[in-house]
């Protein structure tokens, strides 16, 4: 999935301005606007933490929002790890210290599950069964969706001109957002080193307010969107096109970004997953751990040209969607060569999704 493929931080401005043009192409339209000013801030932190320690300069993969859209797995030993709490921490225990402190993990890496073509309808279809619960509130104008998870992620980082893989810490994140898409607020330290994180009210310092679409979804976008799967697949595949590696695999990378972090309505959950069914090449997966541990059950697809495979987890029994993951399945050439098979390109747990009275509210645990 191009928002997960491995980018490095530039050193110059010169390679700054390469790099998003580049973010520009890979990411389908609107995607890269609205985190274009996040990904600069991130840029000026690390040039700021390199004049301040020499010694030595680490280039970090552009992690944008994906959600969950986002967003970055482990099976036997390392989930094993993840349970004692020293998995992803690359020895430094815990998540505190912000995104230069996040960085230092090895590679995460998991056995690769085997993927059959048969019983992708049947399993989606028992899913959408129990996607969508009666008591599923809607969201008034003055509230917010609240989504909480824990993620972590693979990339290539360089210091003195060496390339080799590292990953960000297992850590928390939480996404609030308003119905319309104008106001929120994001705390994820791989993003951004406070504590406190970092407003996504827009408009942006350029005065943009990007318009709500399949990339940049509201949940007043998701209410009007088609329920009938035909017509909302038909919707994706328009809304998408010229975007990815292929329309394909574009169109089942949009809606697992839409289960990741959003909050759509029942209807359109439930056609979601009859629409992914729709999609060729889609297969399922007989194991799949997400970020905290729990086997489950995938529907996944191969992107043919980045050798990585999508993976929507979700409980062998109850059928919960429990989290996401992308798997490096196929060796591929270039620097992304580093990138072997078995490696966990980014991993994601949901643990809460919610609607809240205010703007940085976290709903109680029973909730």
């Amino acid at each position: 999935m191009s928002a997960h493929t491995s980018r490095h931080v530039p050193d110059d401005g010169e390679d700054t301005a390469r790099l998003l043009s580049r973010t520009a192409r890979d990411l389908p339209a609107g995607r890269h606007e609205l985190h274009k000013e996040r990904l600069m801030a991130r840029i000026e932190q690390e040039q700021r933490m390199q004049v301040a320690s020499p010694p030595p300069a680490t280039t970090r993969r552009a992690r944008l929002t994906r959600p969950a859209i986002a967003l970055p797995a482990l099976a036997a030993a390392v989930a094993a790890a993840v349970v004692t709490g020293t998995a992803l921490s690359g020895g430094n225990g815990g998540e505190g210290g912000g995104a230069g402190h996040l960085a230092t993990g090895p590679a995460l890496t998991t056995r690769i599950g085997a993927a059959s073509p048969h019983g992708v309808t049947q399993l989606l279809d028992q899913v959408s069964l129990v996607s969508a619960p009666d008591d599923h509130p809607a969201v008034a104008a003055d509230q917010y969706v609240y989504i909480e998870s824990r993620t972590a992620d693979t990339f290539v980082k360089t210091v003195g001109g060496r390339s080799s893989l590292a990953s960000h810490a297992l850590h928390t994140r939480q996404v609030w957002y308003s119905p319309d898409g104008t106001r929120g607020w994001l705390i994820d330290p791989a993003v951004n080193d406070s504590p406190a994180g970092e407003t996504l009210t827009l408009p942006d310092e350029q005065g943009n307010t990007p318009v709500a679409g399949l990339n940049h979804p509201s949940y007043d976008y998701l209410a009007k969107l088609p329920t009938d799967p035909d017509a909302l697949l038909a919707k994706i595949y328009d809304e998408t096109e010229g975007h990815g590696n292929s329309p394909d695999q574009e169109a089942f990378t949009t809606i697992g970004d839409l289960l990741g972090e959003s909050y759509p309505p029942p209807a359109l959950t439930k056609a979601l997953f009859k629409a992914a069914a729709k999609i060729p090449g889609v297969v399922t997966v007989n194991d799949a751990v997400d970020a905290v541990g729990r086997h489950g059950v995938a529907v996944a697809r191969l992107d043919e040209g980045s050798g990585q495979r999508e993976e929507w987890i979700f409980d062998q029994r109850t059928h919960v969607f429990l989290g996401q993951r992308s798997v490096q399945v196929r060796e591929v050439g270039g620097q992304e060569a580093l990138i072997e098979p078995g490696t966990v390109l980014h991993t994601s747990a949901v643990l809460r999704r919610a609607v809240v009275d205010g703007l940085k509210e976290v709903p109680s645990r029973a909730g």
